[in-house]
């Protein structure tokens, strides 16, 4: 094993003693660097061709990879910006390499919760004998904002409420993986989990081609042929399209991107036409039957008869149809209410009920601020604590304690106790840190894992993630929309060390 820290010749890194270029990691777990101060036997590959480019090739070929992404359109949307709110993602050129066997245990676990989360949903939305029973409260599932109570009694082939998920993952200062929060309504980033791949490898292909990294490329397909297996039922060969709410739209490459790569139409809600509770696409040849909508829209904007009546996002009628079984919506409407961050808390409790098993990844300990007590030990240790609202996603709607100035603690105090049910709270992880090239500068910035899951007659699971970056020095925060970015995640196959 090499007990060299990582080097890029020439370049100047953080915290490097004059006339020395060190990768040094804090207290947090690092990826690369073990505490003893070795590199992790899977990253040596890298780091010995790093340690070989001189500061121009590293910055040229991050250069190069902006470039990639910037002629394929890989965008996201900033809501509010001041400037252009349509921009590049940020992408760092480092991969994020995970062995094969951490990898086995992240795919037994994902599997395992995606299963009992399916199974959850299925009950509160028949015959809700978890709540009967008292594992989750009767009041905390049906007054949640995600909760449809349309879908009461509603038969969803295979079970398969989620048919993709996203669920987020993070490593505690032992190295042990946590399950931060799942994403189980209309869960991005896979686009860039593909974009990266493939900028990744063009980057450094000699390592890519030595390390033994698993693909990903069949994403679409399988997605494809889990979208197809929420119709077998009734046709052989289902009509998929993707359901996008326009251009304007954070995610809108993302869903161009996927219709493209599973060869379906992209459509609009003006684009579906209802007729005896069957769904049609206006086309050029006229009208076409829908079986399967992968939709990209919120539970509210689907159809303005059954949710908002003001969304132009859906299709009148849509609901009925549903309703009806002639055409399957995935994410079945109503999945959410599993992913929200009060019930969240629960999710090893599901897993025992139904499966009888202990999860094998660990949720992060959970305060819900609904529970009286609870509430006052979040009040008192607010500047240690991260604060999220129970149904607000992409970094908004938190508090970061450690992070927050005093005046914003006591703003946030007051939301809490105006509307404690609205809120969670978490201890401070330091989230682990990778290696990325920062002006120049090979630093380590904290980061996450969102690998995606895919359920319909079977659940898979991608090998393969989203590794989301915090790009500013010191934020926990890696939401692209607050300042994060993202670098490719190469899975080790079985007998490969990198």
């Amino acid at each position: 094993m090499s007990s060299n820290p990582i080097v890029a010749k020439d370049v100047s890194l953080e915290k490097a003693p004059p006339g020395q270029a060190a990768y040094l990691p804090g207290a947090a777990y690092d990826e690369m660097i073990a505490a003893s101060g070795a590199v992790r036997p899977h990253y040596e590959v890298l780091q010995e061709h790093v340690a070989s480019l001189g500061p121009e090739e590293l910055g040229e070929r991050q250069r190069t990879l902006e470039r990639s992404f910037l002629l394929q359109g890989v965008t996201f949307t900033v809501y509010g910006a001041e400037s252009a709110t349509e921009r590049i993602i940020p992408t760092d050129l480092f991969p994020r390499i995970i062995p094969a066997q951490e990898w086995a245990t992240i795919e037994r676990g994902l599997t395992q919760r995606l299963t009992a989360l399916n199974m959850f949903l299925g009950d509160i939305y028949g015959d809700q004998k978890i709540l009967l029973d008292g594992v989750v409260p009767r009041e905390l599932v049906l007054s949640a904002p995600s909760y449809r109570r349309e879908m009461q009694h509603l038969y969803v082939p295979h079970g398969a409420y989620a048919n993709v998920c996203g669920s987020d993952l993070i490593r505690g200062q032992d190295g042990a993986f946590l399950v931060l929060e799942d994403n189980l309504r209309v869960p991005s980033g896979v686009s860039y989990m593909l974009a990266n791949r493939d900028a990744a490898r063009r980057t450094f292909p000699s390592v890519f081609r030595q390390s033994g990294v698993r693909p990903i490329e069949r994403y679409p397909d399988l997605l494809l042929a889990t979208l197809k297996s929420m119709a077998a039922d009734w046709s052989s060969n289902p009509q998929i399209v993707v359901l996008t709410p326009g251009v304007y739209n954070s995610a809108y490459y993302e869903h161009a991107y996927l219709a493209r790569l599973m060869g379906v139409p992209l459509v609009e809600g003006r684009d579906l036409v209802m007729h005896d509770n069957r769904v049609f696409m206006r086309t050029t040849a006229g009208l076409r039957r829908i079986d399967v909508i992968y939709r990209r829209v919120d539970d509210d904007f689907i159809d303005p008869l059954t949710f908002r009546r003001d969304s132009s996002l859906g299709a009148a009628g849509l609901f009925n149809a549903y309703r009806a079984g002639a055409v399957m919506i995935c994410n079945a409407p109503g999945a959410g209410v599993a992913d929200d961050k009060a019930v969240y808390a629960y999710v090893p409790d599901i897993i025992r009920y139904y499966l009888s098993e202990d999860p094998v990844l660990p949720n992060v300990e959970t305060f819900l601020c609904r529970e009286p007590a609870q509430l006052g030990h979040v009040l008192a240790n607010l500047d240690r604590l991260v604060v999220k609202a129970v149904g607000a996603s992409g970094g908004y709607g938190m508090l970061v304690g450690p992070h927050a100035g005093r005046a914003e603690r006591q703003d946030f105090a007051e939301q809490l106790k105006a509307n404690p049910g609205n809120y969670i709270a978490q201890p401070t992880i330091q989230l682990s840190t990778a290696p990325c090239l920062i002006d120049g500068r090979i630093e380590p910035r904290h980061v996450d894992l969102r690998p995606f899951i895919l359920s319909g007659e079977k659940v898979v699971v991608t090998p393969g993630a989203l590794t989301r970056v915090a790009l500013r020095r010191g934020s926990l925060v890696v939401n692209s929309s607050q300042g994060g970015g993202s670098k490719d995640t190469w899975v080790l196959a079985d007998g490969a060390s990198g």
